[in-house]
């Protein structure tokens, strides 16, 4: 499955915003793994190479999903109109405990269920205008590389077989931690709480992952030296972007929570596999949405759903209320949150529909150069979504007070290079 840029496109040449006073400089970028802001730098000049964990498509997804996807989205479209070229992987985990469990609480086919929840997540991504990756890519789809790396890894004494499990060892890896900077005690206890079992008698030690696990009976399996089995969760991601992007990328993205154990093993994985150094140069992570004052999530059920929002607001409204908050930052969906986001994208809407006579010669009535200055450096500012769109609304503003016609053409732009679109 392979999705591969279906629908809208990421504008390159913005001329109004290039021209004003634009802001060559190196973009700062929060990294996960340095817990600092860093002036991003690509290994390959004006390439990036990009993967952002996806979802498990055992149920409907969210606005918390949808504001992970539209994070990258934009810096998708940011780094492009820095004239770099951006390779963008993202994955679907179509074989999982959650889809598994959930196949037969339904008594549905493993494989449609999610193949159905993955073509609804693709609507609500379409609907928000977010661009697709370069390559859409299943889990299953990359099995041959995730028994070539469990291979490997027992080859080189970093992995072990017991049972038809293969498990890694992590004693073997001194740097394990390193990402979450979680002590032993903490990292055993969210292990449990992520779906892991320290407890299994089968591991040589309870922070151990698990590589490959022998299938049930009634699950789907693939055959392996180790018998009939299927992967883990943190192998398949380490797979994916070793056969699509390389040994070494630019910049890894997901939510917060998937920092331990998920990222944590994968870095540990790969690095292992392959002996490269870091694996990732750039570890992103998105705040956590909450609604009704827990973290939103399936198993609570506080669900606030796209679809459902797309019934009553704008698909420009949800963009801007998602942008409306910094990517680091966890917040809290509230009631009437929408209605203020529609009320800002209406104003824009009038501001650009304006009807106003450019008259050539005459010079500019507001000289907007200051704001495409600080526009570009909120984005530069490790992508500060929330202050580029106050100066949206502060141009938005002005436009409609004055007969600027160049005030209008730089804020469709400034509107454009954030995925707010207006027929």
């Amino acid at each position: 499955m392979n999705y591969a840029r279906v629908h809208c496109s990421i504008p390159k040449t913005l001329p109004f915003l290039k021209e004003k006073r634009y802001n060559t400089k190196n973009m700062q970028l929060y990294n996960s793994l340095t817990q600092t802001k860093q002036p991003f730098t690509s290994i390959i000049p004006k390439q990036v190479k990009m993967y952002v964990c996806g979802i498990t498509p055992y149920d409907t997804t969210h606005l918390g999903h949808a504001f992970t996807y539209l994070i990258f989205d934009i810096l998708q479209r940011y780094l492009t109109f820095k004239g770099y070229t951006v390779t963008y992987t993202q994955n679907v985990t179509d074989v999982d405990d959650d889809l598994l469990k959930r196949a037969k609480e339904t008594k549905k086919d493993w494989e449609a269920l999610g193949q159905f929840w993955t073509d609804k997540f693709l609507n609500d991504l379409h609907a928000l205008n977010i661009i697709m990756p370069t390559y859409y890519v299943k889990a299953t789809d990359s099995i041959d590389k995730i028994i070539e790396i469990n291979q490997t890894l027992i080859e080189k004494n970093l992995a072990y077989e017991k049972e038809g499990n293969v498990y890694f060892r992590t004693k073997t890896n001194k740097e394990y931690g390193k990402l979450s900077r979680f002590d032993r005690k903490t990292m055993i206890k969210l292990s449990k709480e992520r779906g892991a079992d320290p407890s299994d008698p089968r591991k040589e030690d309870p922070l151990d992952f698990i590589l490959w696990q022998k299938s049930k009976t009634d699950e789907p399996y693939w055959d392996s030296k180790w018998g009939k089995g299927r992967p883990g969760w943190h192998i398949e991601c380490s797979a994916m972007v070793n056969e699509y992007l390389g040994e070494q990328i630019d910049i890894h993205g997901g939510g917060i929570d998937l920092i331990y154990p998920h990222h944590e093993s994968e870095i540990a994985q790969s690095e292992s596999f392959t002996g490269k150094i870091p694996y990732v140069n750039f570890w992103i992570h998105t705040g956590a949405v909450a609604y009704q004052g827990e973290k939103m999530s399936k198993s609570l059920g506080n669900l606030v759903m796209v679809s459902d929002l797309l019934k009553a607001y704008s698909p420009n409204a949800i963009r801007y209320l998602l942008l409306s908050h910094h990517y680091r930052q966890g917040w809290e969906y509230k009631e009437g949150d929408m209605e203020k986001a529609e009320k800002r994208v209406v104003a824009i809407k009038s501001a650009l529909n304006k009807n106003l006579a450019k008259k050539y010669g005459e010079k500019s009535q507001i000289d907007n150069a200051n704001h495409v200055m600080e526009f570009n450096s909120a984005l530069q500012n490790d992508l500060d979504t929330p202050k580029a769109l106050k100066i949206i609304d502060t141009m938005a503003g002005e436009t409609s007070r004055t007969a600027n016609f160049e005030n209008q053409k730089t804020l469709r732009e400034m509107c454009a290079l954030l995925g707010i679109t207006f027929s």
